[in-house]
């Protein structure tokens, strides 16, 4: 797609003084053509500051992104189901460094016994590709995704490497959250009963049916091959080429399911409607601030023990043979279903932040030094792994602001 043009009155939103700087950026990113829709919000030692949204829902119809209007986040998604496995950790469903054939016994197919929940979540696996064919169906049945990715043979020693579990890493999240806990609910619907519902948070990992199709936002330009190909000085050219190639590790990462290739299938409601734990949540952006923002304050809103925070603000451990990112081929750290920062991707004030990115641009963290949760997406996707410009900018600024206060 190319640059929109957005009048500034199509940019809404509340600034608390003192951070008027961001949403002079906010509205930047819209003159520059770089939107076509999006939002922007942030919380600062609890209370929110930035809470932003502009530009077309839908820039066919020219319908306006409201207040309440939703959008899918793809990857950003992790992070929302890693703080599903933080609260299932933090109620003793399972512990991050024992065996994940305790809790889940055939998941030990193909040497797998000895991998640690840990490693798993941290994308230390080897299971970044699925081989099994996957559909629809498929994809709609846990029993049938528990037997597809229990038989799962890694790609690598477990704990050697690492590499960007982009779509698998939420099947595995959510077959342990099913397996561990006593209503055997899927990570969606964990999500839904345990923190969406008691904290009034518009988050879903599957959409419910009742949800209009006029709140929703149209997804454009995903991260598709010909367009990959006209976008290769924004990604490393290791990633492209080995994107391109048949059987690598990255291309087998992405290969399957063929229908999550395009954008059409994220904006169709039968895709919409199961659950992708690792890349279909569709969100209010405010809440997802609002629930990192939680997590960077103590927790006390879902009794989150001092443990799992402290968790999940160590450092990320890089691999044995060190933070090349076999998926991705750049350096990367990942812990606990999150990334981490590191000197390639910076974010938050220290290496205490945790969040994940998602295709196309949009981020959401947690930095408990600085007491921020922070979300950021749109519907007009960029090209860039990580550290899209858009975002970066809010961030940046976001920081600027508090540093002067």
């Amino acid at each position: 797609m190319s640059k929109f043009k957005i009048k500034e009155s199509m940019i809404h939103g509340d600034i608390e003084p003192g951070f008027e700087e961001v949403r002079e950026e906010f509205i930047n990113n819209f003159k520059k053509g770089e939107e076509v829709g999006a939002a922007c919000t942030a919380y600062y030692k609890g209370k929110k500051v930035v809470d932003l949204w502009g530009g077309y829902r839908d820039a066919k119809t020219r319908s306006p992104w409201n207040e309440d209007t939703i959008v899918l986040v793809f990857s950003t998604t992790k992070g929302i189901s890693g703080l599903a496995c933080a609260l299932a950790h933090t109620r003793g469903y399972f512990e991050y460094d024992e065996k994940v054939s305790k809790y889940w016994p055939n998941f030990a197919e193909n040497g797998k016994e000895n991998i640690t929940l840990r490693q798993l979540l941290s994308h230390k696996a080897g299971l970044c590709a699925i081989d099994e064919p996957l559909d629809l169906e498929t994809l709609g049945d846990p029993d049938k995704m528990d037997a597809a990715i229990a038989k799962q043979k890694p790609l690598w020693e477990p704990g050697k490497l690492h590499g960007y579990h982009g779509i698998t890493l939420g099947w595995y999240e959510s077959e342990l959250i099913r397996r561990t806990d006593p209503q055997h609910r899927t990570i969606g619907q964990f999500f839904r009963d345990e923190i969406a519902k008691p904290l009034g948070l518009e988050i879903y990992i599957g959409l419910p049916d009742d949800v209009l199709d006029n709140r929703i936002a149209n997804i454009y330009a995903p991260m598709y091959r010909l367009r990959m190909i006209f976008n290769t000085k924004k990604l490393p050219k290791a990633f492209v080429k080995a994107f391109l190639k048949k059987g690598t590790i990255t291309n087998r990462t992405f290969a399957n399911p063929k229908l999550l290739q395009t954008v059409k299938s994220y904006n169709q409601r039968e895709l919409q409607r199961i659950e992708l734990p690792a890349a279909n949540g569709i969100v209010q952006v405010r809440d997802v601030a609002k629930l990192y923002s939680f997590f960077a304050t103590g927790g006390k809103e879902l009794n989150i023990k001092q443990d799992t925070l402290n968790a999940l603000m160590e450092p990320a451990a890089v691999p044995d043979l060190g933070p090349l990112d076999q998926v991705l081929h750049l350096n990367s750290r990942f812990s606990l279903g999150f990334l981490k920062p590191s000197p390639d991707f910076s974010f938050g004030s220290d290496e205490n932040a945790f969040g994940t990115p998602g295709a196309g641009g949009s981020f959401a963290y947690a930095d408990p030094s600085a007491q921020v949760g922070f979300c950021y997406a749109m519907n007009k996707s960029g090209f860039y792994l990580v550290g899209d410009p858009r975002e970066k900018i809010l961030s940046e600024t976001l920081f600027k602001c508090i540093r002067n206060l």
